[in-house]
């Protein structure tokens, strides 16, 4: 078999396959960096957004319990399991002692958790649609926590699950992956059409209920549901994004069970898409939420000033 030769004797296979590793090296390269910048903006974003929340007047106690524990799964993605990822990456350009056991276990508690919240939100908005005044005596804060704690205990399971058998560990992601976006979608069409079909109803029956007691309840308030909603969607829409193509390669990943370095690249791709969610979401919760927006920006005014005014008495001191 005749094989294409360069001038120093090189087959133009091997010229072929340096150029490609060469061009992955930079990918992951390029990957690296950005998921430390990204580690960043996460940490510092979600930490603002957290301050933010105690703020928040306008939301139901337990549904704000709900946005903070999912922003303190994206702080702590971004101030751990991130980095951690990026390291791991560059561990396929520089040859360095590194158990990739750490980054998983993060990215498996948090990156679970977050989506195992938001699904939760999606839930949390159909029932209070649904359950009408019901909803705060079915939907409380201990029961909250109670879910919240479920969600911890069951990313747990998965990490213990992956050393002992990986590839149950996997499948049992993909599957709780694929069962929060199907709940998730199933939730928000739901929403929709049940605001379509009996808004009028909705509006009737919240004008019926006005001047009588509900033992210290009000009837729903469509109009502020619907922002709730709005922002929550928009967020939503941006984890599925984020989760889809990283549940599309893991499933290629499993099926294939292939060893190459360009699969493996696209794979740290899809991972490094998921972390961008962390960073993603504070930017979602300042647009669509508009006391998140201004508590935020009193937050960043007031590190502004203390910046300005702590700078000059330094360098007076300092003189």
């Amino acid at each position: 078999m005749f094989t294409a030769q360069d001038e120093y004797g090189n087959s133009t296979s091997e010229i072929n396959q340096t150029g490609a590793s060469t061009w992955l090296t930079g990918v992951l390269a390029l990957l690296s960096a950005l998921n430390i910048f990204l580690s960043i903006t996460a940490s510092l974003g979600n930490a603002l957004i957290l301050a933010a929340l105690r703020k928040e007047t306008s939301l139901h106690p337990p549904t704000k319990l709900l946005f903070q524990a999912l922003a303190v799964t994206d702080f702590c993605a971004g101030l751990t399991s991130q980095p951690l990822f990026a390291v791991a990456v560059m561990t396929n350009i520089v040859e360095m002692n590194y158990s990739h056991d750490w980054y998983i276990v993060t990215a498996f508690i948090l990156c679970g958790i977050s989506l195992l919240t938001s699904t939760a939100i999606s839930v949390d908005r159909l029932l209070a649609l649904l359950l009408g005044l019901k909803y705060r005596d079915v939907v409380t804060l201990t029961r909250t926590r109670v879910v919240i704690v479920c969600f911890f205990v069951t990313t747990v399971l998965c990490v213990m699950m992956h050393f002992w058998n990986a590839s149950a560990a996997w499948i049992a992601i993909i599957t709780f992956g694929v069962v929060c976006l199907i709940t998730s979608i199933f939730s928000y069409t739901k929403i929709y059409l049940t605001l379509r079909q009996h808004q009028a109803q909705v509006h009737e029956f919240e004008h019926a209920s006005q001047g009588q007691e509900n033992g210290g309840r009000t009837p729903l308030n469509i109009a502020r549901y619907k922002k709730t909603v709005s922002s929550i969607a928009w967020v939503q829409m941006v984890l599925v994004a984020c989760y889809i193509p990283y549940l599309i390669v893991s499933i290629l990943r499993l099926s294939i069970k292939s060893n190459e370095r360009s699969l493996e690249v696209i794979y740290f791709a899809a991972v490094t898409q998921i972390y961008l969610n962390s960073s993603l979401n504070p930017i979602l919760y300042c647009w669509k939420n508009k006391e998140v927006r201004r508590a935020a920006k009193a937050m960043i005014s007031q590190v502004c000033c203390c910046v300005i005014v702590i700078g000059p008495s330094r360098v007076q001191f300092r003189e």
